[in-house]
């Protein structure tokens, strides 16, 4: 959490301690139940008294289950004996790919604007994060030359967040091409989170990299459960990628945090193997409110809001607003109209004039916001 998300925190709960109605926009947590048929899955096996330690890697029909997901719906093939490991959530896979192809002196390019917790991650391994700053005026597009800028002799791996937070946007075909081949001149690892795939709008293509001719080789492909089937407290992800590397990820899984619960990868076989419908009625959903909040945001004065192909996110750039800086406009809108905002500045370069809501809240929260927004900007 950077010291602007954490300022927004603390005043969201000092205003809500004092009485004060709050609608807050600045998480990333779907509003929907887990469905029930994954719910219980995990009761039943909790009552059957599943609730030991289980082999590190995972359950051996939730590594065939994420193996056939792989393949059928992301073109991706793997070994589920040894090229999978589950994990106690996608950002501890993450973690723990990074812990493994990182090490003291490496950098890893991360292009900006990204999640919080990506640079983070490589200090821990002793790496470098390196921002890859996209341009606003591009539609926030990676592209090679990008790319080319950051990279040293001392780069290591390239880090890619599709569908992105904060922007929404999803990965084209010519970009994921320009990535790999990138990669490849350069014999880099890819790193691809790919938490959001589920959330995609309007027909929008989901790419993985390890899908990419000359990638699969290199590519560790995070992934997880916590967006797409709304089971973010059950904490529960994988990574798949060469045997080689996995065998050594599944080092730093056994030295932490060992396995992930039992009874919750019986729910996530539930999830993958049951009924996909409750997917596609929550993005539909979520859809609507997507519309909705851009339109609103799109009517106040100084703000535009272009509408994300994915995620669960809108990523408006506020410069007309007069405000000096995202944080500012933040703060005034948490202090002046009880609406809680992610500043743009968290993610990076390039997220500067831009602030982030999410619209995983009800249609009725987020029409109240915006009228909220409206009274602050007159």
């Amino acid at each position: 959490m950077t010291p602007g998300e954490r300022a927004v925190v603390d005043m969201v709960r000092t205003l809500r301690s004092q009485g004060i109605s709050v609608i807050d926009l600045g998480g990333g947590e779907p509003d929907f139940d887990t469905p029930s048929h994954i719910v219980d899955a995990a009761a039943n096996a909790l009552t059957e008294g599943f609730t030991h330690y289980t082999a590190s890697p995972g359950l051996p029909e939730l590594l065939d289950a994420i193996a056939e997901k792989l393949g059928k719906d992301n073109g991706v093939a793997v070994d589920p004996a040894t090229e999978l490991i589950v994990t106690p959530s996608a950002k501890h896979a993450l973690f723990v790919s990074l812990m493994t192809i990182l090490d003291p002196g490496d950098e890893l390019l991360v292009p900006t604007p990204s999640w919080v917790s990506y640079g983070a991650m490589a200090r821990l391994a002793g790496a470098t994060p390196v921002p890859v700053p996209l341009a606003r005026d591009n539609d926030f597009r990676l592209t090679r030359e990008a790319l080319e800028d950051e990279r040293t002799e001392h780069t290591k791996a390239i880090l890619v967040n599709t569908p992105n937070n904060p922007t929404g946007r999803s990965l084209s075909q010519t970009e994921a091409i320009d990535l790999a081949a990138f990669a490849i001149d350069h014999d880099l690892f890819i790193v691809t989170d790919e938490i959001y795939e589920k959330v995609l709008f309007e027909g929008a293509e989901h790419i993985s990299m390890a899908s990419i001719p000359g990638c699969a080789d290199r590519t560790l492909t995070v992934n997880g459960f916590s967006k797409g089937y709304a089971m973010t407290g059950w904490r529960l992800g994988y990574v798949a990628g060469p045997g080689d590397v996995i065998g050594e990820a599944l080092k730093v899984q056994q030295h932490t945090v060992g396995c992930a619960g039992s009874f919750v990868q019986r729910g996530a076989v539930a999830a993958l193997t049951g009924r996909q419908d409750v997917i596609e009625q929550m993005t539909a959903e979520y859809a609507t409110r997507r519309d909705l909040i851009v339109a609103g945001l799109n009517s106040l004065p100084g703000i535009s809001c272009p509408s994300p192909e994915g995620a669960l996110y809108v990523f408006p750039d506020i410069r007309g607003t007069g405000f000096t800086s995202s944080e500012d406009f933040a703060g005034q809108l948490l202090r002046g109209a009880g609406v809680a905002v992610t500043p743009g500045s968290a993610f990076g370069p390039g997220g500067e004039g831009h602030i982030r809501l999410s619209f995983a809240a009800s249609r009725k929260a987020l029409d109240e916001a915006v009228e909220r927004m409206a009274g602050v900007l007159r």
